[in-house]
């Protein structure tokens, strides 16, 4: 792949070009699943190609192909510095990078237990006894598992004299029970809606999810919620568990900090942003106690959002978003950085194949544990606590929301004594985050992988990760995004 990425390069360094890059990408994916006792999805797939970036004249030229002979890389080379040539008619400002040195490395993501090593029939085994072990409840009228491996390899170079190797491994699982009664659906998820859980590991993960054990309760609830009470509407606290916090802070936080959001790249697809450049360093987004950071760092955690180096060739780095309830970052690719003037990019751009150019994407968007034991969190007179996304919905400055979650539980005097239905919240972003007033320490902190967030035209689809505890906000909006 070195060699491959070496021609590439020399490929693209035609006449008038002032800088290039180049991705090599191999790929390998596996996912299986199971619907009530029947194998639903049990495939494999394999990818390899290139993806080619010019800077001409001032503007950007991009090409890819699956054809790895000489005479395609030289055809794609050619391609995209004849789009950069082209891209010159509608110019208006020529494109400036950030400085970032050269880097020659060579990175492998911990995964103690090859996916690829493990049969599928074994995978499938698994998720057919949870399947059953669901539906062993009787109110249980649908069952869905899941099971999804990558691995990726990656060589990047560059005009600057980088010649980078990262290979990553990630695993992901989960299951889902649905109870249907009186024209109502019920579900309960674990260990979250979606999937379930992703994190950049082996197989490994799989066995410390512990699926089958958890299978009974998960089908209880779903059942149970039909009886539940309806969740009431008005201002209470609330108490939100660390999988729907992950949520929270990837549509309120995550996606208004990438940068090409805010200078308008993408106002005609997912929207802009509020963060504007005059709140940096003055807009106080949270409360005193709420530190967030975006950080692709291996000391984070195996997060979907943990690299060595991005698609640009920056080393993956850990940035300040909010720091004790100040605004005081964005995520940024090395374009984007000297545009605003700061010196070096924040390392955020990823591509999700050798065919794609790289956008600004999330990496581990995280708030930090806070003080607060579990029981500090929970101690209220009067509260309602929510637990693992149902759906979402966001405006397109990322300002205004509407959540709701698969259960809630009624607290009083610090304890739960009522399991709630259709729980919902809602609120403005700026003033839910400063009313956060108590986060749970570090003995309740989970990093979440997110592997289907949705960026670009054409659309590409992105893991990332967010790490919380649970935390409390006072006089949050609840109720009334289901009927009751």
């Amino acid at each position: 792949m070195k060699q491959i990425a070496r021609r590439a390069l020399d490929a693209a360094l035609g006449a008038g070009v002032e800088y290039a890059d180049v991705r090599v990408v191999e790929s390998r994916e596996r996912a299986a699943g199971t619907k009530n006792g029947k194998v639903s999805v049990a495939s494999g797939s394999e990818t390899a190609g290139v993806g080619i970036r010019v800077i001409v004249d001032g503007c950007w030229g991009f090409a890819a192909t699956g054809d790895l002979s000489g005479q395609g890389i030289e055809t794609a080379a050619a391609l995209a510095g004849a789009i950069a040539r082209a891209s010159g008619l509608a110019r208006k400002e020529a494109v400036v990078l950030a400085a970032e040195p050269p880097h020659v490395a060579t990175w492998v993501s911990p995964c103690a237990i090859d996916p690829f090593e493990v049969p599928l029939e074994q995978n499938l085994s698994l998720l057919l006894a949870v399947d059953a072990e669901l539906r062993h409840n009787p109110g249980v009228t649908l069952a869905e598992t899941s099971m999804v491996f990558e691995r990726r390899r990656q060589v990047f170079a560059s005009s600057n004299g980088s010649l980078i190797d990262q290979t990553r491994t990630w695993s992901g699982a989960g299951y889902s029970a649905h109870a249907f009664r009186n024209d109502e659906i019920q579900q309960r998820s674990y260990p979250n809606s979606f999937g379930g859980q992703y994190q950049l590991k082996g197989y490994e993960l799989i066995d410390e999810l512990d699926l089958l054990r958890h299978a009974p309760r998960v089908a209880e609830e779903a059942v149970a919620l039909h009886s539940a009470a309806q969740c009431p509407e008005g201002e209470f606290t609330l108490i939100l568990d660390s999988s729907q916090l992950g949520l929270q802070i990837h549509e309120s936080i995550g996606h208004p900090i990438e940068l090409d959001r805010v200078l308008g790249s993408e106002a005609n697809y997912a929207g802009m942003s509020f963060l504007t450049l005059d709140k940096l360093n003055r807009l106080a987004y949270a409360s005193p106690i709420v530190n967030v950071v975006a950080d692709a760092t291996a000391s984070h955690g195996p997060g979907l959002g943990t690299f060595a180096f991005d698609d640009e060739g920056v080393e993956g780095q850990r940035t300040d978003i909010i720091r004790e309830g100040l605004f005081t970052g964005y995520m940024s690719s090395r374009e984007t950085a000297a545009t605003i003037g700061q010196a070096r990019s924040t390392g955020a751009m990823r591509a999700d194949g050798w065919n794609h150019l790289p956008l600004i994407r999330m990496t581990n968007v995280s708030l930090l544990a806070g003080e607060q034991t579990l029981e500090q969190v929970f101690d209220v007179d009067d509260g309602i606590y929510m637990e693992t996304n149902r759906s979402w919905s966001i405006d397109d400055k990322r300002y205004n929301f509407q959540f709701g979650c698969e259960i809630g539980w009624r607290i009083r005097d610090g304890k739960r004594v009522q399991m709630l239905k259709n729980p919902s919240y809602s609120g403005i972003t700026t003033e839910f985050w400063n009313r956060c007033d108590a986060i749970a320490d570090d003995r309740h902190w989970t990093l979440w992988g997110v592997p289907n967030c949705g960026k670009g035209q054409p659309e590409q689809v992105m893991g990332t990760g967010h790490g919380a505890s649970p935390s409390r906000f006072r006089r949050i909006k609840v109720g009334g995004a289901y009927k009751n």
